[in-house]
């Protein structure tokens, strides 16, 4: 365990960056302040827009954070691929009375901003998604006082994280909603994600960072068992989604507990990258045909997903969410990290006693 990163915050639990409005400041506050480690989301935003939340956060807590952001994305090669995706979609926007968004909106997120912002105004931790960055950032933000982590997929990717230079590595496990933190988005591999424990497992065998286990951990029990594994901490996202300082849409939230919605599926339908959601009509009808090509297929259903939203359709809304779905709970953030520490103090200390008992036996 890295003393560099659980001394930032008592208890081993990381909210995790959910682009798209639901890791609002009030969130990463309420998480902060019971001691895990709140996170803003970066993706999607500008680099005033991210500087404006960060500000908004320190408001709220002067408790360690963190900022996620997205790794720029390589050229997409495929045009005539996208043009065939923009076609079969014409019928969404018919349906919804609006246009599709302009597929050419911008690959890199803002990154070279958003990192200036970061340098100029240090905040303790910084994660990245969808890649991993040189060595010279990493390096930079260290000197700033910032500790870094980077997501992993796969072990290979662990090891290149290591050689960059990064403090440490969040392990994403195929469990978990959202989008998959992979660094090259190859559509052969789209079958092939790894399981939390057998992933965390293959990485600590890999590399020598300290590990943050992500992957449909919503118990306090789960949370033991990934640390027992080997990791420092653990990242939860949907349970954190479904809290009430959470700024996801009312119907997603219902939606994760909604008997309609039965189970969760990778689905490139929505950005053209593969993110586990739970599955709707618009995933029926149009994963199977989703070009690999991320952020044009994001840009283009961005006003299909918001009219959805707007018109209280969750059949044509990204309903990104974990295999843990289920046991979402709907209380303050706050609360909630209050509930994962004693259901982990409780976990720690049924396994502590069954050891004992062994030992005795």
């Amino acid at each position: 365990m890295s003393s560099a990163l659980t001394d930032l915050f008592p208890h081993p639990i990381v909210q995790a960056p959910m682009a798209g409005g639901v890791s609002v400041p009030q969130l990463a506050a309420a998480v902060s302040e019971a001691g895990g480690l709140g996170f803003l989301a970066a993706g999607y935003k500008t680099a005033d827009g991210m500087y404006q939340e960060i500000k908004q956060l320190r408001g709220l807590t002067g408790r360690p954070f963190g900022v996620n952001l997205f790794m720029p994305q390589p050229e997409y090669a495929d045009a005539a691929a996208v043009d065939v995706y923009a076609h079969q979609l014409a019928g969404e926007a018919a349906w919804y009375e609006t246009e599709l968004g302009d597929r050419d909106s911008g690959r890199d997120d803002g990154y070279d901003a958003k990192l200036a912002v970061l340098l100029d105004n240090p905040v303790p931790v910084v994660s990245f998604h969808f890649g991993v960055p040189k060595p010279d950032v990493l390096e930079s933000l260290r000197r700033a006082g910032t500790f870094t982590l980077v997501t992993v997929t796969t072990p290979d990717e662990a090891l290149a994280v290591q050689q960059a230079g990064a403090d440490a590595v969040i392990v994403q496990g195929v469990e978990a909603g959202g989008h998959q933190g992979t660094h090259r988005d190859n559509p052969e591999t789209d079958r092939s994600g790894i399981g939390l424990l057998s992933l965390l497992a293959q990485v600590r065998e890999t590399v020598s960072l300290p590990l943050v286990a992500a992957g449909g951990i919503m118990r306090g029990s789960q949370i033991a068992a990934v640390l027992a594994a080997g990791a420092s901490a653990a990242q939860l996202g949907t349970a954190f989604l479904a809290t009430q300082e959470s700024g996801a849409n009312a119907l997603h939230k219902q939606a994760l507990t909604n008997p309609l919605f039965v189970r969760t599926e990778l689905t490139r339908a929505f950005s053209g990258r593969p993110a586990r959601g739970l599955v709707n009509r618009f995933m029926r009808e149009h994963g199977p045909y989703a070009p690999a090509a991320y952020p044009e297929v994001h840009h283009l259903t961005s006003p299909l997903r918001k009219k959805a939203a707007a018109s209280g359709d969750a059949q044509g809304m990204a309903l990104w969410a974990g295999q843990g779905h289920r046991m979402a709970r709907d209380l303050p953030a706050g609360q909630l990290v209050e509930v994962l520490v004693a259901e982990l103090d409780a976990a720690t200390t049924a396994l502590s006693a069954a050891r004992k008992g062994g030992a005795l036996g």
